[in-house]
Order: structure tokens, then C-alpha cells, then sequence
């Protein structure tokens, strides 16, 4: 049997007397209907299962099941969310190292880095490989072979498209 309300007729009444401002609590937290018709419902599951003497006065029940479904919600939302994360903070998740597959591709895109390397310029090479190996200043390097900041510059990017060019396996321009 449904319970009573003192001023409020039968378990009916409560129904439509809250079910609107129930939802419009939930759809200004949640902005999806689905999710707050289920928490609406679930407020009065809860209040239907509350002994009808506890339910003298409905709106002291009513907005207290509502936060507290709403705080249950957010905290099971925020668990689920940084167990996901750790998840993907796992490294190489999913991905494995000695695939025979990974490593010949490896190590074609290794040879095809050392044969652009070798088909650059002397001074281009020298820049790149002490610029990104070594990690010499870019003045440094100016200053070691007597020309600008600019032309060094000029030089890496030059590497690096020779070098994505070659691995990408498309032609020189």
C-alpha cells in the first residue's frame, strides 16, 4: 500500500506535486532528462519506502533524498572517472613491445633516417645532429661556422624536411 501524507492525500499527490520541481533540480545539475527522470523516480522509490509516519512533512524528505542521490551520483561519476584514467595512464597499455611487425618498421624507418642523414649537406647534418642530439645552442653553432642565427635555422628546417620527406617515403623536391 502506498504511504500517506498528512496534508498531501495519498503518494499520488506527492507525485505531482514534486515530480516537477524534482526535475527541474536535476536537469539545472545534470542537463540530461534521462538522468534526472531516473533520479526523480529514484526519490520516490526512497520516499515510498519510508515508513508513513516518517513522511509527517514530505518537504523536509523530499530535496534530502534529492542531494543525496545527486552527491552519490557525482562521487560513483568521479571514481569511475579516475579509475579510467589510470587506466590510460598505464604506459604502452595494450601495445606490444616485441611485435615482430614494430620492430622491421622500426627499423625501416630507421634506415631511411640514416640514408637521409647521409644525403644531406655536410654542414646541414652537422647542425641537425648537434642541435638535436647534442642540444647546442643555436648561437653556438652560428658562432662555430661563421654565419647567422637565421641561416642556422634555415639549415635545421631544412634537415627536418629532408628527413620527414624520407621516412614519409615521398620525393624531393
Amino acid at each position: 500500500m502506498a504511504p500517506q501524507a498528512q496534508d498531501f492525500g495519498d503518494f499520488e499527490n506527492l507525485n505531482r506535486r514534486f515530480r516537477p520541481a524534482l526535475m527541474a533540480y536535476f536537469l539545472r545539475r545534470l542537463h540530461n532528462h534521462a538522468d534526472a527522470e531516473d533520479l526523480t523516480q529514484a526519490v520516490f522509490v526512497r520516499l515510498a519506502a519510508l515508513p508513513p509516519k516518517e513522511l509527517q512533512s514530505p518537504e523536509a524528505y523530499v530535496f534530502q533524498i534529492a542531494a543525496n542521490l545527486l552527491k552519490d551520483r557525482f562521487r560513483r561519476d568521479r571514481v569511475r572517472a579516475d579509475y579510467s584514467a589510470s587506466l590510460n595512464a598505464v604506459e604502452g597499455r595494450g601495445i606490444d613491445p616485441i611485435d615482430p611487425l614494430r620492430i622491421v618498421s622500426g627499423r625501416e624507418d630507421l634506415a631511411k633516417l640514416r640514408e637521409g642523414l647521409a644525403a644531406l649537406p655536410e654542414r646541414v647534418r652537422a647542425t641537425f645532429l648537434l642541435s638535436r642530439l647534442e642540444n647546442v645552442e643555436r648561437r653556438t653553432l652560428a658562432e662555430t661556422y661563421g654565419v647567422s642565427i637565421s641561416t642556422i635555422d634555415r639549415d635545421l628546417a631544412k634537415a627536418l624536411a629532408a628527413l620527414t620527406r624520407k621516412i614519409l617515403g615521398e620525393q624531393t623536391p
